[in-house]
């Protein structure tokens, strides 16, 4: 019986999957497209952070040491999650993604400062988060600077984790990539359905032995597959044009992508729901992926929005899937570190796929 109900599943992806093989414009679309825009957007980022996690090691608690973090507090740069004299905590908070950045203000920091007329202070990157840990630093330096010019000179040494060399590129590919795979697959799945409407071989297909489940899932598992293709070409591209790292697991890079596509897929499938051309399906997938783009923090910091806005962010998919991407490319996440956006996205997965094919059935009824 399973091998039964499979057949048409499989016989129907396998047609679909010629027709947009066969399909010039759709190959485009699908595969050259996003690499090009990949090529193109990772270079177009700019960041401007305030607010920046901070967490301060004050292993000299004097006067000094309490001015320096009075300073960092004061300039709006920067938001301190909490200070101790353990570098423990501290590693726990870069560790987990909530850090951007350390400061250690080492013992005998003030001592030195009155004696020697110089002390070391150390400055420890989330270098995962590229340009805005490049700003967090030059804001940092400006802090310290200024308090120089009352001080003896501090010297600061700084270590960045994840991405040594600052270099925001790495920091952008993965989450660029992932927007483009989004727009891909939400905006095939919708002008799919959409066309058989246009054409009227929506209501024919309907009325066949197929069921609506069969013809939903042979329509949406070519997609799924070539929204896999698409990431890996994506990743290649990345590797090889921006040496990218890919410090994790691959299968569980593509085991979260997998869950994730049948949410954008499911997206798409509500989409032609609602509209009854490609174009209107176009305008309405653009429309939602602006909105994707502005709340997922991948061209502005999260850590700079508006506490309002942050929550309303939390049900964008594309946020919590950029940040599984990036955790385990950049810092070698695994299962454990991504446990709660993947939990998440399969939630979100599992509804909205119930939701448009409801939705699809009523339609179409």
């Amino acid at each position: 019986m399973r091998a039964r109900a499979l057949n048409p599943i499989l016989h129907l992806s396998r047609a679909e999957l010629l027709h947009i093989v066969r399909d010039r414009t759709t190959m485009a679309q699908v595969l050259a497209m996003p690499l090009i825009q990949l090529l193109v957007l990772v270079h177009a980022a700019t960041f401007v952070v305030r607010d920046t996690p901070l967490f301060v090691v004050d292993q000299d608690r004097s006067i000094a040491s309490r001015d320096v973090i009075r300073r960092f507090a004061a300039s709006g740069s920067f938001r301190i999650l909490g200070i101790s004299p353990s570098n423990q905590p501290a590693e726990e908070k870069l560790l987990s993604g909530e850090a951007l950045m350390v400061l250690t203000l080492p013992r005998g920091f003030e001592k030195d400062l009155v004696r020697e007329g110089r002390a070391p202070a150390q400055v420890v990157l989330n270098a995962e988060k590229g340009s805005a840990a490049t700003l967090a630093n030059a804001h940092a330096a400006r802090i310290l600077a200024s308090y120089a010019k009352e001080a003896p000179p501090i010297e600061v040494r700084q270590q960045g984790w994840f991405n040594p060399a600052l270099d925001y590129k790495l920091y952008m590919v993965p989450g660029v990539l992932v927007a483009l795979v989004t727009l891909i697959t939400t905006l095939l799945a919708a002008q799919n359905i959409a066309r058989e409407k246009e054409l009227g071989t929506l209501e024919q297909l309907n009325v066949t032995p197929i069921t609506r489940t069969q013809f939903i899932a042979g329509k949406l598992l070519p997609l799924w597959v070539l929204g896999l293709v698409d990431l890996a070409l994506g990743l290649l591209a990345g590797v090889l044009a921006f040496d990218l790292p890919i410090r994790g697991s691959l299968p569980l890079l593509f085991g979260a992508a997998s869950v994730y596509l049948i949410l954008t897929l499911s997206i798409g499938l509500l989409i032609s729901t609602l509209v009854e051309t490609q174009q209107q399906a176009m305008f309405v997938t653009f429309f939602i992926m602006s909105a994707y783009l502005l709340l997922s923090g991948l061209f502005t910091p999260l850590d700079s929005m508006a506490d309002w806005v942050k929550t309303v962010s939390l049900v964008n998919p594309v946020r919590h899937f950029v940040a599984i991407a990036r955790a385990i490319l950049l810092r070698g996440a695994g299962p454990a570190e991504i446990a709660q956006p993947m939990g998440i996205l399969t939630v979100f997965a599992a509804l909205m796929l119930m939701i448009a094919v409801r939705r699809y059935r009523k339609t179409t009824g």
